[in-house]
């Protein structure tokens, strides 16, 4: 552990892996559901020590996500649609329906209420997109050079739906699963990885706007939230794992499959699904697009006999229209494997961190 905290431990990936091994030290406890003098037992399925995109505690899923990004505005959103979306994202990965939102601000003192209010604007839009509505909240204001302008707070509960019970009884015609809900640790031999669409978006457009480099002045983020869309996949049925790969990208989330449910992932290179622009972009500046963070795609594992159906629900809506079968999960092997378009094999490691920081 080094000596003080860097941005690379907040970005995704082997860094932020460190830190969190450090908090877990401190909060891996159990109360043996003792809570005060009325005793309150609570049953946790899926815990902290999970490190999955929610926890889970007596059937209610539950997650909270602070937002810090540069620039507060970009093509294709905000910090607001982004706090928003992601929020609701990582409940509907676990198969769970968004209930309700909290939003707390952390608001630099000189911030324009301009600049605020268009921010709020866009919460709310996303919100009703999501049907998902904000409940509870808190504000605080803070001296100048606290904070970079404003911090964004969100938290979010979901409920578990008849739309998961599907999926979960369908995936056991094929084979067995362990436990009820959509985490990393069950991917399986034979199993088959599927992207809802084009990877890379959303940190390339934030670096290009940003930087000034403009790649591509079309090129927008694809924050949304994925609620609607992960419920008709889940009408079909045979998903395993779910995940949204934001910090670290799809290199960091096919990891966090690999090593949580200890088998290897080998993916195609010609199958994954990256905008001529994006690519474009990575190369000039030396970034794998795999490691690109996203704010409105989803990775999936799916059994082997479901998936091409699976494929088709998703080709069948606007947010996934252009998701792929992208590979396999293979005990053959031990982590991630790429067969690249000229017919080699590379690993596909863990990123550090995030390469472009900032950007959730």
């Amino acid at each position: 552990m080094k000596n003080s905290i860097k941005m690379e431990h907040g970005a995704g990936g082997e860094g932020m892996r460190e830190l969190l091994k450090l908090v877990l030290r401190y909060f891996n406890f159990n109360f043996n559901g003792e809570k005060g003098s009325d005793r309150v037992k609570v049953e946790i399925e899926v815990p902290l020590e999970a490190l999955d995109d929610s926890a889970v505690v007596d059937n209610m899923v539950f997650t909270t996500d602070s937002h810090t990004v540069k620039p507060l505005f970009f093509p294709g959103g905000d910090i607001g649609t982004l706090a928003i979306a992601g929020t609701v994202n990582d409940i509907a990965v676990m198969g769970a329906e968004p209930l309700c939102l909290s939003a707390a601000f952390v608001i630099e003192e000189g911030f324009a209420f301009s600049d605020f209010e268009r921010i709020l604007d866009s919460m709310r839009k996303t919100c009703e997109e999501a049907v998902v509505p904000v409940v509870t909240g808190d504000t605080k204001v803070v001296e100048r050079g606290a904070v970079e302008k404003i911090v964004v707070n969100t938290s979010a509960i979901g409920k578990r739906t008849g739309a998961l019970d599907n999926n979960m009884k369908e995936a056991r015609k094929y084979r067995e699963l362990d436990g009820n809900w959509l985490i990393d640790s069950n991917l399986r031999d034979g199993d088959k990885i599927i992207v809802s669409g084009y990877i890379g978006d959303h940190g390339v457009a934030l670096l290009s706007f940003r930087e000034g480099f403009g790649f591509d002045t079309e090129l927008k983020s694809d924050i949304t939230p994925l609620n609607r869309l992960i419920y008709e996949v889940l009408e079909v049925g045979g998903v395993v794992a779910m995940k949204d790969p934001t910090r670290g990208g799809l290199a960091n989330s096919l990891n966090e499959f690999s090593e949580k449910s200890k088998i290897g992932i080998q993916i195609e290179e010609e199958r994954i699904p990256i905008r001529e622009s994006v690519g474009n972009a990575c190369e000039m500046l030396g970034i794998d697009p795999l490691e690109v963070g996203n704010e409105g795609k989803v990775v999936m594992g799916v059994v082997k006999e479901k998936a091409e159906e699976v494929l088709d629900a998703l080709r069948g809506t606007e947010k996934g229209k252009d998701a792929e079968i992208i590979g396999s999960v293979t005990k053959e092997i031990k982590g991630v494997v790429m067969k690249t378009r000229v017919g080699g094999r590379r690993i596909v490691e863990p990123p550090i961190a995030d390469p472009v920081p900032r950007i959730c």
